[in-house]
């Protein structure tokens, strides 16, 4: 029987150090949220009693907080163009992590005492990797069926398309005003989320799958 050698240079081994690190921190009230320099990966955890998440703050009661909502990155500005390798940090993660909290104090049926974070600055280049890796291995519903959250503000002028799933459950961001309208009711969202979140069950702690 053939046996393939481990190869702690594979893509796979190297996102599964990156994540293992990030999960090995501590989560913090994304309230408290305190700037700090820096790129990397992040991961927002839900633990309030909005009922499409019921599962989610089950899952994340006490000190656990395993099941993230949202995972992302945030990439030194340069990054964005190709300049990875030379482009300074900066607060890219801070702020990244800062416009979620916006869109979350925004919305009209969200809590910010009911969200975490859990984040790690990483060097540039493995930054898309463990963000990716997370995402596959977690499924975050923001993510995924709910997708928008992690929308910027267009702009004046380019607001033409249609508003977010994220919006329509979430409503209040004041850029997504004008934008068209969706066919899918928050009723509609809500049970898609319900059902995606028990079929997910049962949550396994992420540091036990990398």
């Amino acid at each position: 029987m053939s046996v393939i050698p481990f190869n702690p240079l594979d893509k796979r081994n190297l996102a599964r150090s990156v994540i293992n690190a990030m999960m090995r921190g501590s989560a913090a009230p994304l309230k408290d949220l305190q700037p700090f320099d820096g790129a990397g990966i992040y991961a927002i955890y839900y633990t309030g009693d909005f009922e499409a998440y019921e599962a989610l703050s089950e899952a994340n009661s006490g000190d656990a907080l395993i099941v993230p909502i949202y995972v992302g990155k945030a990439v030194p500005s340069g990054g964005r163009k190709g300049g990875m390798i030379e482009a300074e940090h900066g607060q890219a993660l801070f702020k990244r992590l800062s416009e979620h909290r916006k869109s979350i104090e925004a919305a009209k049926n969200l809590d910010m005492e009911d969200f975490f974070c859990r984040y790690l600055v990483v060097d540039d280049i493995w930054i898309p990797l463990g963000e990716a890796l997370l995402i596959s291995k977690t499924s975050p519903v923001w993510n995924s069926i709910l997708d928008g959250f992690g929308n910027h503000d267009p702009g004046a002028g380019r607001r033409a398309g249609k508003i977010s799933r994220w919006d329509v459950l979430h409503p209040g961001r004041p850029w997504v005003a004008s934008s068209a309208s969706r066919e899918e009711t928050p009723e509609q969202l809500a049970t898609e989320i319900r059902e995606y979140l028990e079929n997910q069950k049962p949550f396994v702690d992420p540091t036990e799958q990398f």
